[in-house]
């Protein structure tokens, strides 16, 4: 993919929270808009899991291979051109094949899972990977210690591929527990990207399942409290339905309103502002943050492009605003 990034963004460094399809689609676009190294993507890793023995990173890998334009683009995860002669051969044998790992996606986890047996981190392997597919953003895990989500169901506990992919979110979820969670440890890198940063976005993705994650990293919170640059979310709900996943299944389970509003409650004062989708407009006045309406809708690169150069743009002005003594600010809403 040829980047096309916008002149007035030459100096500006974004670091994006994502997992999931939706953000990995902006991050697609922040790639677009921005210069060759400036976005770092911390990417959640609580759904990984061990399948035929490898070690399987659905968040990582789907982020990684959108960046890398070689994403299956029907889906927006997996490989495009993909073939699943393993699939059906491991079938044969009684396997498992309820997880559809084709047989691109199945040689990256090999050689991931090569690599961690050899005492690689999750970090470099990913670093690794992503300059060998050409990707010029920074690519982070998490954290490199194994974080595990947990679904608390009224059909019991299930790891997360199991609830997510196995069962299609049928149980209804009764609350999530991130295990490992407690061990893990910031890395020097994402400090020093979220350090560094001009801007961070929170991408819109599940704020349960893909955020949570992440936050529940120790340290990860007070960092983000912490560091200066604004800190923009989008809100992954449009006209009351999540555009992919079972965001908008689990806030009505959870017992709450399935809106951008709840989106805003949960990430509380980690946000300096918010994007919602011009259809939620009116849902404005209940924000209680500096919030931008444009269309959250990605659908092609350009408008993956738009929205990001939407963000940014709505980011720096922010910034600029807490640069005026607040009687010169103006309102952004």
């Amino acid at each position: 993919m040829l980047s096309s990034f916008t002149p007035g963004f030459t100096q500006i460094r974004v670091t994006a929270l994502a997992g999931g399809v939706g953000g990995a689609k902006l991050a697609v676009g922040l790639q677009q808009i921005l210069p060759p190294g400036a976005l770092t993507v911390i990417v959640n890793t609580g759904d990984d899991f061990e399948h035929w023995g490898l070690h399987v990173c659905p968040d990582l890998d789907t982020v990684l291979y959108n960046l890398a334009t070689i994403n299956n683009p029907e889906m927006g995860w997996g490989r495009q051109e993909e073939k699943f002669t393993v699939l059906d051969e491991m079938d044969r044998y009684g396997g498992d094949q309820w997880f559809r790992i084709g047989d691109k996606d199945l040689a990256l986890h090999l050689r991931r899972t090569e690599w961690m047996r050899q005492g690689v981190s999750l970090s470099e392997v990913t670093d690794r990977l992503r300059r060998m597919l050409g990707v010029p953003s920074t690519i982070l895990p998490m954290c490199n210690e194994p974080v595990r989500t947990l679904v608390h169901t009224d059909e019991g506990d299930l790891p997360f591929q199991h609830y997510f992919v196995r069962r299609r979110c049928e149980p209804t979820l009764v609350d999530l527990s991130f295990l490992g969670a407690e061990r893990a440890k910031l890395s020097n890198e994402i400090k020093r990207a979220l350090d560094r940063a001009d801007l961070v976005v929170f991408c819109p993705s599940n704020p349960y399942v893909s955020i949570d994650p992440i936050l529940a990293v120790p340290g990860m919170r007070d960092r983000l409290c912490a560091i200066k640059a604004p800190k923009i979310g989008v809100s992954p709900i449009v006209s009351g339905q999540a555009l992919k996943g079972p965001a908008a299944k689990m806030m009505r389970e959870l017992g709450e309103m399935i809106s951008p509003v709840t989106v805003v409650d949960h990430l509380g004062d980690l946000l300096d502002g918010f994007v919602i989708d011009a259809q939620d407009r009116d849902l404005c006045e209940a924000v209680i943050l500096p919030t931008l309406t444009t269309d959250t809708i990605m659908v092609d690169l350009e408008s993956k492009a738009e929205l990001a150069r939407a963000v940014v743009e709505f980011g720096l002005s922010l910034h600029a605003n807490h640069m005026l003594s607040p009687i010169d600010q103006p309102s952004l809403q």
